[in-house]
């Protein structure tokens, strides 16, 4: 067909005919943003929201990370060093996770994980840090405190666990306890996860929901809830105390899980120099024969699990 000339009746209709209206996605309430945006929290707090990182880009570089993390250990290791991770936070920010995706590639017998409980009757009557020096590492080791002795600037102040007097004494004590540990040789890091009230809100409701992590929500975690500012003061205060040049404290944008653990573990690396001490390929030689006669008893002696799969 040849082009419509100016004036023509294909023109006028062309040109009379509305423009089809373009569909604008529909959005929910609960949608992922699209693009950075800045929302005003109530107590002031500004929270960033970024596009969920797509879980491609994420897993590899989580490959790329636990490459340099087997590397790190290697070297504290050859070198005899002794690190300390503190992991602190907000109920459900990510620190179990992170943690978790930290030890992954890392040989157990050289990194652990500590995780207190709540003290017993002979421990109360101890000096508050006695518990916890009993896990520090020796040399070449790596320890992971899943909450540590800041229990009793957070959680014991704010349900009243502890007096104001073993408050005041603690604020007093840390920052000098934690220079000890440094002048002592020990490595020392300690991450804050941070999260809004909203996120941390659908977190804790999920794990209600879920049985496979319904363990995760203590009746503390659940009467938490209702003392945000009691928290947020607490930290404040935390920080002004301890956040000292020798034993810094370094704060984690929880928001999103997979930032916040590509986040802290690259932190990590960067904060702990090391070099490639890594153990070259080793070159197996070939298996030899059977080193003598034997005969497998027959299995029906044996009590063999079920193969149900």
């Amino acid at each position: 067909m040849a082009p419509a000339r100016k004036g023509s009746p294909q023109d006028k209709q062309a040109n009379s005919a509305p423009a089809p209206k373009a569909k604008a996605p529909k959005r929910r309430g609960n949608d992922k943003p699209t693009e950075v945006v800045e929302i005003v929290q109530p107590t002031g707090d500004v929270v960033v929201r970024k596009p969920k990182l797509k879980k491609r880009i994420y897993e590899a570089e989580l490959e790329r990370l636990y490459l340099e993390l087997a590397k790190l250990q290697y070297w504290v290791r050859a070198r005899g060093l002794r690190v300390v991770i503190v992991f602190e936070g907000r109920d459900a920010a990510g620190k179990g996770g992170t943690i978790k995706r930290l030890i992954e590639p890392l040989n157990p017998r050289g990194c652990r994980v500590v995780a207190l409980g709540t003290p017993n009757d002979r421990e109360k009557t101890q000096w508050y840090f006695q518990r916890y020096v009993a896990h520090l590492p020796a040399a070449g080791e790596i320890v992971i405190f899943d909450r540590s002795w800041y229990n009793r600037a957070g959680v014991e102040r704010v349900f009243g666990f502890c007096t104001d007097a073993e408050l005041r004494e603690f604020m007093r004590s840390c920052p000098e306890f934690e220079r000890m540990l440094v002048r002592s040789g020990i490595i020392l890091l300690k991450y804050w996860f941070s999260v809004s009230q909203e996120e941390q809100e659908k977190r804790l409701q999920d794990r209600a929901r879920d049985p496979l992590r319904r363990w995760k929500l203590s009746d503390i975690d659940i009467a938490g809830r209702d003392h945000w500012v009691a928290y947020s003061r607490a930290k404040d205060e935390m920080f002004l105390y301890t956040d000292i040049p020798e034993a810094p404290w370094y704060t984690v944008d929880g928001e999103d899980k997979r930032r916040a653990r590509l986040n802290c573990l690259a932190h990590i690396l960067q904060m702990i120099p090391y070099e490639d001490v890594v153990p070259k390929p080793v070159a197996l030689p070939p298996r030899r024969q059977l080193d003598g006669p034997y005969r497998r008893p027959p299995k029906t002696e044996q009590r063999l699990v079920p193969d149900r799969y």
